[in-house]
């Protein structure tokens, strides 16, 4: 895949909409198990992170490959991984759910950050997490770690599905993720998602101007007939 196949316009739709409206969609769809669990962002003031995914899957080390130094070895999984990881692509990867051992650290994350990769989601720990929150680099983690990868991790493969924070990550799926969460689209549903996730956040800023207004949540939150019929006529004049 290369970044051609997430086209400027979905971006730019999806940057538009938050990962609780995403949800919302694809729940609709029948998919409910879409959002990472238990990771954080590094720095929630950034924008919001869009990618198709580019996957690295983690084993539990074994003390006979997984040494100091070994990262240098041109076998290395992980070091394959961020020199084929294409731009446009947001890197996740499966650490097991094991917050104690560092999936990535900052130089790592910089080279990434340098070909144009547009962020980092890992059910797992982080080095550094002060020198990669002062990036523009969106990372999403469970929180920080200081032994490196190798004390706990082994890099068994990579542009495989993996599982991420309990969620099959498949390459390709479109990753979102904002300052509340982190959701995987899959790809052949991500232009209506964005679409209608984007329609949703328009309508849910009527809504909510509605509340501030002072009027009742009954027929505002759902909304009534007559609700909607103001919406649409808000739409009509451009003032929603």
């Amino acid at each position: 895949m290369n970044t051609s196949d997430i086209l400027p316009a979905l971006r730019a739709s999806l940057m538009k909409t938050s990962a609780a409206s995403i949800s919302t969609q694809l729940i609709k769809r029948g998919l409910r198990n879409v959002a990472i669990r238990g990771v954080r962002p590094l720095n929630p003031g950034l924008p919001p992170m869009v990618g198709p995914a580019f996957t690295l899957r983690y084993v539990p080390a074994r003390e006979d490959i997984d040494a100091y130094g070994s990262g240098g070895d041109p076998s290395n999984i992980q070091r394959q991984a961020i020199e084929m990881a294409p731009s446009g692509h947001v890197f996740v990867v499966d650490c097991r759910g094991v917050s104690d051992i560092a999936g990535i650290g900052s130089i790592l994350g910089r080279r990434l950050m340098h070909r144009g990769l547009t962020g980092i989601v890992l059910d797992g720990g982080v080095r550094d997490t002060q020198a990669l929150a002062n990036t523009e680099m969106p990372v999403y983690c469970m929180g920080p770690s200081v032994p490196p990868n190798y004390a706990g991790h082994h890099a068994a493969d990579m542009d495989v599905v993996v599982a991420c924070g309990g969620v099959a990550v498949h390459p390709g799926d479109i990753i979102f993720g904002d300052s509340e969460a982190v959701v995987v689209i899959p790809r052949y549903l991500a232009e209506e998602i964005a679409a209608d996730a984007e329609e949703m956040e328009r309508r849910e800023r009527f809504l909510f101007a509605q509340i501030e207004a002072g009027s009742s949540i009954n027929g505002v939150y759902p909304p009534s007939e007559a609700t909607l019929a103001r919406y649409a006529a808000a739409l009509a004049s451009g003032t929603a």
